[in-house]
């Protein structure tokens, strides 16, 4: 069962496409993500659920009903805004109860939600005070409080944490995505992080330019992305693209075109042909175990983080790149590293964790039927 359904959906501001064609199906119970970069229409798109901008065509229905022409209102959903939206002169219990209160609800009633909604967040002390006396994770409870008493149909997330600091929003996002398992509530929520992303959702949907690139589970869009733009948008640090030449029956790859980085490949394309060899920098090693292919290249920076070592690399080139330039590529390693720029290394990488791309379409090339 879908709780949303999009179909054909389509948004314009004058001759401006914002959204272009979007069919999505969201199931009951689901916590889906929309990622993408700014401005590729994943608020947009939102917006259109919760009934904040109309839409120019499709079809959009909520628990079943096509609720095109409702208003906000009487859609029966609830939105978590990025600026928490608190009406500042209101205790955290009216701010809560704000929208019970205009409905007519019974006192009693609303008080009981209010007791549930306060013990599973943490509001109980806090329900008498103002938001100025509150910090942004508070605050941020109270917006997602003000939105579960309700018991919509749907919760709609604009960027909720965008304004925390770096580890409240790890704690945030690790309650909320609590809170959808306790609740067993349908969630849409738009972020501009993809770890946020692949970290809290069963579902993540990938936009670019208004239009849905792919959607999955997360580590599906890892494993399997469809196009270039999905393996360097899903992952962290982005994957590496490297000019690279289909040779040997298609079961290797020359990288940058030179034979002094000749791969294997865990399986068969057509041979002959230029291509985009993707490499995650966390699938690279240095010195290559198991059943690693290698590779030399010479380190031109390191950066530690303690717990990470993200280095960068340069490797041979040869026709496929211009004259002078260099083939780069990151290589991410835990812990702490030796190696120093100027070092010359050897790299490694597994065949079945090499990824290959049409380089105009930007298509991942599947593998050829085995004869």
């Amino acid at each position: 069962m879908f709780q949303i359904e999009i179909e054909h959906l389509n948004k314009s501001y004058g001759h401006a496409r914002v959204l272009k064609d979007i069919s999505l199906q969201v199931p009951l119970g689901a916590f889906v993500a929309l990622v993408g970069p700014s401005g590729c229409g994943k608020s947009t798109l939102l917006r259109t659920i919760a009934g904040l901008e109309k839409i120019t065509s499709g079809t959009l229905k909520i628990a079943g009903v096509v609720v095109n022409d409702k208003p906000p209102r009487e859609r029966d959903v609830a939105m978590v805004f990025q600026s928490y939206a608190l009406y500042p002169h209101m205790t955290v219990e009216d701010n809560m109860t704000y929208a019970l209160r205009l409905r007519h609800r019974p006192k009693r009633e609303i008080a009981e939600r209010v007791a549930d909604v306060a013990e599973i967040l943490g509001l109980g002390l806090l329900l008498g005070r103002t938001p100025r006396a509150l910090s942004g994770g508070q605050r941020q409870r109270v917006a997602m409080g003000r939105a579960i008493i309700r018991d919509p149909k749907a919760f709609l997330f604009d960027e909720p944490l965008s304004n925390l600091d770096a580890s409240l929003r790890v704690k945030m996002r690790g309650e909320i995505r609590k809170l959808h398992q306790r609740l067993g509530a349908t969630s849409v929520y738009v972020t501009h992080d993809q770890i946020e992303a692949m970290t809290m959702a069963d579902m993540v949907v990938v936009l670019r330019d208004g239009a849905i690139e792919q959607v999955g589970a997360p580590l599906t869009l890892y494993q399997q992305p469809v196009n270039r733009f999905v393996a360097g948008f899903i992952g962290s640090p982005a994957m590496n693209f490297v000019p690279a030449i289909l040779v040997d029956d298609g079961n290797s790859l020359l990288l940058g075109g030179d034979a002094a980085c000749r791969l294997r490949l865990g399986q068969r394309r057509a041979p002959g042909r230029a291509v985009l060899a993707g490499l995650r920098p966390e699938h690279l090693t240095l010195g290559g175990v198991g059943k690693a292919q290698t590779f030399a290249a010479r380190v031109e920076s390191v950066e530690g983080t303690g717990s990470m070592t993200f280095i960068e690399m340069s490797i041979a080139h040869g026709a496929t790149a211009g004259a002078g330039d260099a083939v780069m590529l990151t290589l991410a390693q835990s812990g702490i590293s030796t190696v120093r720029p100027g070092d010359r290394v050897t790299v490694g990488i597994d065949p079945a964790d090499i990824y290959v791309f049409d380089p105009d379409s930007g298509l991942a090339l599947q593998a050829d039927p085995a004869p």
